[in-house]
């Protein structure tokens, strides 16, 4: 089965040609296919020649879903993979996702591995909870989840096809988030399941610039004001969220609990708040 790899880009003149390199060893035969996906800059990036061959788009506009649906329509893969551009991959990282796809034919939608790339603790301190950093490790057996992580997925381009294209409200440079949640959502109504692959295995960076609380707590309520543009919640259940977490965040700020508590509690508040910020619509 051909693969078509999608990494959506904005901005990262260091991170993608990490990541490019990470992939090139599987992608030098020409048997797979990468699309860099460029939204949000004015002018395209300058990619150098050297490395695997590939399809550059680029889109001026601000938008994540934008060009990742562009890309959709031009890719000629059976599976497509998407990755964020500020990571890189294990070795036999693309092997490892048809190995997948081909020996779990139940799933039409595959969540990857994520790991730090480096210890967040002792490269950032106490404040590493603020990082909010995309993991997703289920250990080392493949199950079935509930929904993908858009730094690492993949999906049967056959499903895409059949449940439709990302929803461009969400995601960077438009909503902010959610993409990944709305599609996971519109495959499992359709009838498709979802799996955890522990062996497409990626690192993320950990860049010490993103571990800052007012950072954390905007990224968290803007979660739940795009929660409310695809999702359905009455005025009273968004009031109910908004009591139950401003509850727990004083009680756990009174009890004296540790920074990571604290912070769980500070997003489910941001979150809830966001969700009344979209009462309005």
């Amino acid at each position: 089965m051909k693969t078509t790899v999608i990494i959506a880009t904005h901005n990262r003149p260091d991170s993608l040609p990490r990541l490019i390199a990470s992939l090139a060893p599987e992608l030098a035969t020409g048997a797979r296919e990468l699309i860099i996906a460029e939204n949000g800059t004015p002018t395209p990036m300058q990619l150098s020649l050297e490395g695997p061959p590939l399809k550059h788009l680029h889109e001026p506009r601000a938008g994540k879903c934008r060009i990742q649906n562009r890309a959709i329509a031009a890719a000629t893969g059976e599976i497509l993979v998407f990755l964020d551009d500020d990571l890189v991959v294990a070795l036999g990282y693309l092997q490892a996702v048809e190995d997948f796809f081909d020996t779990h034919r139940e799933f039409a939608a595959m969540k990857g591995r994520i790991l730090a790339a480096e210890d967040p603790d002792k490269k950032v301190g106490a404040t590493a909870t603020y990082l909010d950093l995309p993991i997703a490790d289920h250990g080392d057996e493949v199950i079935e989840v509930r929904g993908v992580l858009g730094a690492n997925m993949a999906f049967r381009a056959d499903a895409i096809k059949q449940v439709g294209p990302f929803d461009e409200r969400l995601g960077p440079g438009a909503g902010g988030h959610e993409e990944e949640t709305e599609m996971s959502q519109r495959m499992r109504r359709a009838g498709y399941r979802i799996g955890y692959a522990p062996k497409a295995l990626v690192y993320h960076e950990v860049d010490p610039a993103r571990a800052n609380r007012e950072r954390f707590i905007r990224i968290a309520r803007e979660r739940g004001r795009c929660r409310m543009l695809h999702e359905k919640h009455s005025a009273a259940d968004v009031i109910l969220k908004n009591a139950i977490a401003w509850v727990r965040l004083r009680v756990a700020q009174l009890t004296g609990a540790g920074i990571p508590r604290i912070a769980r509690e500070e997003r489910r508040l941001a979150i809830a708040r966001g969700m009344f910020d979209g009462l309005g619509g």
